[in-house]
């Protein structure tokens, strides 16, 4: 991916050098997005709907963390964190002009790097929790160690796979922007769990579509791919399909339980957004084949 030359966001909190920040001990987060990968392993184990897991979350923990430490960032991880405002950066452009075609106006979030765990205004979360989106706060939190999971247990490495990741994420906060994300959880006291999880898989399938299509016009408008970068974003999406971690995990699939899409359903709608770049060709809701 070329990135290096690219604006860099001003959204960007990094509070991984914060004395204390890493010491918190709190238990979970909630408003997810991609990155439960450890939560849905854990309750595919067991037979519970993640969701259940996360709504625990949002009650703090009480935990006693460890005393203030100062953090001192390497090399690498100072470029990891260069890496993720140009990113950011990226999509707030893309979205920006996006939302003005369609005579709204993008509202850009704020993306909070920590390390260990934070507190959100969805409660606290721990780094297990991965990646996820809170629309308490419109903000992104990202713990980059998943990057390092992503890479290692999931066997999805390169940078654009880790663009992906924030996109899907920042896919979220579009959807929060336009009123998808409430209509969505607004069914949660009326529908049964199978088909609460239902409507989470299209949400999630959503997001991915938005990623795609942020890839589609960044690339068009500012030619950033290389080649070989779309495999990884669709490495990335197939190796945390739920059929795939229910399977690594316990050997077979409940689909029943599935709140983010098989792989081929994720590959599918991140590769529809990429090829159409248009934003009204991804209403996975109204879709009869995901």
């Amino acid at each position: 991916m070329q990135w290096r030359t690219g604006r860099r966001s001003q959204n960007v909190e990094d509070q991984r050098e914060t004395p204390g920040a890493a010491g918190r001990g709190p238990r979970m987060a909630v408003g997810g997005g991609l990155g439960v990968i450890i939560i849905v392993v854990v309750a595919a184990l067991f037979g519970v709907n993640p969701m259940q897991l996360l709504d625990m979350a949002g009650n703090p923990g009480a935990q006693v963390g460890k005393g203030p430490q100062q953090v001192v960032l390497t090399h690498e991880e100072k470029e990891l964190g260069d890496f993720v405002a140009v990113v950011l950066a990226d999509t707030e452009d893309t979205w920006k002009d996006l939302f003005r075609k369609m005579g709204k106006t993008y509202t850009e979030p704020h993306l909070v790097l920590f390390t260990g765990a934070v507190q959100s205004a969805c409660g606290f979360a721990d780094a297990a929790v991965g990646p996820f989106y809170c629309p308490g706060d419109t903000k992104v939190y990202i713990d980059l160690s998943f990057y390092d999971e992503l890479k290692s247990r999931f066997q999805a490495p390169g940078d654009f796979a880790q663009a992906y990741v924030i996109a899907h994420e920042i896919g979220h906060h579009v959807q929060n922007l336009l009123g998808i994300s409430d209509r969505v959880h607004a069914l949660r006291q009326r529908l049964n769990e199978a088909e609460y999880n239902k409507q989470s898989v299209r949400l999630e399938l959503q997001a991915d579509f938005f990623a795609g299509v942020w890839a589609h016009h960044a690339q068009k408008m500012r030619a950033i791919l290389e080649p070989g970068d779309i495999e990884e974003a669709l490495g990335a999406a197939s190796a945390i399909g739920d059929d795939r971690i229910q399977r690594q995990a316990r050997g077979y699939v409940t689909p029943d339980s599935f709140t983010h899409g098989t792989s081929a359903q994720r590959i599918r709608w991140f590769k529809r957004g990429f090829e159409t770049g248009d934003v009204k060709a991804g209403d996975t809701f109204a879709a009869k084949d995901l």
